[in-house]
């Protein structure tokens, strides 16, 4: 919603009225995430509805699970986040790289609140990139122990909510390293490249809160 403001700038001069517009590329991300929310939703409904049909199945299948491995993929995830969010406050600051070395970050002088935001998104893109990495890894261990999207009611399902989310979180990858590059391009890291990493962050928060939901319900509940 736009806001309006009085602006008087000097005594006895008319007063103007300033509209402040959102900014149409953060709001039509918003809206887009909203249509994906609603993707996944279904993928939810249709991981119940099989459920509730076929929970022998479940009760088999779910104990092929590696509940540790999954806690660890699932902590990294969400700590990406907080590295991507410090790279928000960075782009917020217009500062799109460190002030100093970025292999000395535990130096007074070029500690990690004098990181850019090029730092905590490459350190976000390798958590990102580990999570795949641990989802392919679990796929193979599964697959290997006879769970496959055509085993059973539970493989299809399973392998859908997680693909598609992997599929998502891949997407995010490549949206860090087109962010990533854009700052070393632009001569001058300004509004649209600070709007640019803020939108994307967006994407990845999004990205994470969906995983919690999933793991809570896949590996969790079973």
């Amino acid at each position: 919603m736009a806001t309006a403001s009085i602006v008087d700038n000097a005594p006895g001069s008319p007063i103007h009225a300033t509209v402040n517009r959102p900014n149409m590329v953060q709001v039509g991300t918003i809206v887009w995430l909203a249509s994906e929310l609603m993707f996944f939703a279904g993928l939810f409904a249709m991981y119940f509805t099989i459920r509730a049909v076929l929970p022998d199945v479940w009760a088999e299948n779910t104990e092929l699970l590696n509940i540790p491995f999954s806690t660890a993929n699932t902590i990294n995830l969400v700590l990406s986040s907080v590295w991507c969010q410090m790279g928000v406050f960075a782009a917020e600051r217009f500062q799109p790289a460190a002030k100093g070395p970025w292999w000395t970050p535990w130096t007074r002088e070029h500690g990690l609140k004098n990181w850019g935001m090029r730092e905590w998104y490459v350190l976000t893109y390798i958590a990102g990139a580990l999570f795949v990495a641990g989802q392919v890894y679990e796929y193979a261990k599964l697959i290997s122990e006879g769970l496959t999207l055509s085993s059973s009611g539970y493989g299809s399902v399973f392998y859908m909510t997680t693909g598609f989310h992997g599929l998502h979180v891949t997407g995010g990858l490549i949206a860090f390293l087109l962010i990533i590059a854009r700052s070393y391009m632009a001569r001058r890291f300004g509004h649209a490249e600070a709007t640019s990493a803020i939108v994307t962050s967006y994407y990845w928060h999004f990205v994470d809160v969906v995983w919690i939901g999933l793991f809570l319900v896949i590996y969790v509940l079973k």
